[in-house]
């Protein structure tokens, strides 16, 4: 019988670990809650902020961010003191579109093709807000496919700033030592905080494909494809409920590995921890007592977890030239129905309308920290989302398999307020009433207008 080969070759890997920073100074944090809906904050968010601190100790004390060389904006690997990788920053100014992008395919984009300049469904340099929103969902939802991530405000030489920025805060440092009177004038002589999403750094996963293309040859033992199923289902919600339009399977990972090395990496982890805390002087080295080698005969360990959310929460579903479909749609395990753990977890939280509303209100308070917020763009965003999370509860409802819940027609669901309640359904055949609650009215309206392409 065929067994599947794990490569825990870690360097393989180290491409595709993706995760986004947050900074910590207090005044400079942007708190959002991100535990439950109720507004509880969970242990990971502590570790979170700890990375945080652990990043800003490290750019003080020398040690920058690095450039992603892939990809097309500025994001960096943010390091811990000793070197270790610990999450991504993505800066709102170096987004694809940003006046600071390092990168020049999207500046050459915008000066030479502006007719095709970026997606006409999704708000431009919101990326930031898109990676801490589809956290905030993953949590509310307790999926947990989403690595840990918030908006924070960082700032470090390795980042792209502008001549003008450089030279100001070199002139602020000179005068500052030569006339510390007038320096002490000075609020900030550093370079400018950069606003931006910080997502944790997650260890051991590799790009989807590289997995699928394995499970095509060697299929998973059937605990482990239970497993996998699972946690795409959790993926498939998470992307529908936030309607990505760019989930490709080179921006979701998959770590497959067996318990034996699970429980020695975590192990290992330990006394990593305890090696790093100022109080301990215990050092790790290659010759630590932790074992790497496993049993063939261990039960496989799989999980998902769902990087690049920044181009989620349109505004309007996509009606121009492409669909932007989701590729896990043509997967084998998108014609499977949805398991009955998947409904019983996820239904009862979407179908209710106070959870929605609360999820509504936690997106706002985030989204609402943009200098440029627009409170109409923002309810056309969270009339996409309400739309999506009616096809899912009627999806799960009906047992509905992922690709049967893609085929089901594009609705948004607008809220009006101060609109007088009647029982009288609508005289349109493309628009019906929901509900009141309380002197609001949600509408649904379907999509009436289709893009020219539909498979890409």
């Amino acid at each position: 019988m065929a067994t599947l080969d794990l490569d825990t070759d870690a360097s393989h890997s180290s491409h595709f670990r993706y995760r986004e920073l947050k900074e910590s100074v207090p005044p400079d944090v942007i708190m959002v809650p991100m535990g439950g809906h109720d507004g509880t904050r969970d242990p990971v968010d502590l570790q979170l902020t700890s990375a945080v601190e652990e990043a800003e100790r490290a750019i003080e004390s020398g040690i920058h961010p690095e450039l992603i060389s892939s990809g097309s904006s500025g994001s960096y690997f943010v390091k811990h003191s000793n070197n270790r990788i610990i999450g991504v920053f993505k800066p709102k100014d170096e987004e694809p579109y940003g006046q600071r992008n390092p990168k020049w395919g999207k500046r050459m984009q915008r000066l030479c093709c502006p007719c095709c300049f970026g997606r006409s469904c999704v708000v431009l340099n919101q990326g930031y807000l898109s990676e801490a929103g589809a956290s905030l969902v993953d949590q509310s939802l307790q999926l947990n496919v989403v690595p840990k991530t918030q908006v924070v405000k960082l700032a470090s030489p390795a980042f792209n700033y502008s001549a003008l920025d450089r030279a100001t805060s070199r002139t602020k440092k000179t005068l500052r030592t030569r006339m510390p009177k007038l320096g002490r004038h000075f609020s900030r002589v550093e370079l400018p905080l950069k606003v931006g999403s910080f997502q944790l750094f997650v260890e051991g996963y590799h790009d989807a494909q590289h997995w699928l293309r394995r499970f095509e040859t060697t299929p998973l033992p059937e605990p482990a494809a239970r497993r996998f199923q699972n946690q795409f289902e959790r993926l498939v919600i998470l992307d529908y409920i936030t309607r990505n339009t760019d989930r490709t399977h080179s921006n979701w990972l998959i770590k497959c590995e067996r318990e034996d090395d699970c429980t020695a990496q975590d192990t290992e982890a330990k006394l990593r921890s305890r090696a790093l805390s100022p109080s301990s002087s215990l050092s790790i080295s290659s010759s630590s007592s932790v074992s790497s080698s496993s049993s063939s005969s261990s039960p496989i360990l799989i999980s998902i977890a769902a990087i690049d959310n920044g181009l989620a929460f349109p505004f309007k579903h996509p009606d121009a030239w492409r669909t932007y479909p989701f590729h896990w749609a043509w997967l084998p395990q998108a014609n499977e129905p949805f398991s009955k753990e998947i409904v019983d977890s996820i239904l009862p939280l979407i179908s209710d309308m106070n959870f929605v509303q609360d999820l509504t209100q936690s997106l706002e308070k985030l989204f609402q920290t943009d200098d440029n917020f627009d409170s109409e763009i923002f309810e056309a965003q969270m009339s996409v989302m309400r739309g999506q999370i009616l096809n899912l509860a009627q999806a799960l409802r009906d047992r509905k398999s992922p690709f049967q819940l893609v085929q089901m027609p594009p609705v948004v669901v607008q809220r009006h307020r101060n609109f007088p309640f009647s029982a009288t359904p609508s005289h349109s055949p493309r628009l019906s009433r929901l509900d009141s609650v309380g002197e609001e009215t949600l509408t649904q309206k379907f999509l009436t207008r289709y893009p020219i392409f539909s498979r890409f």
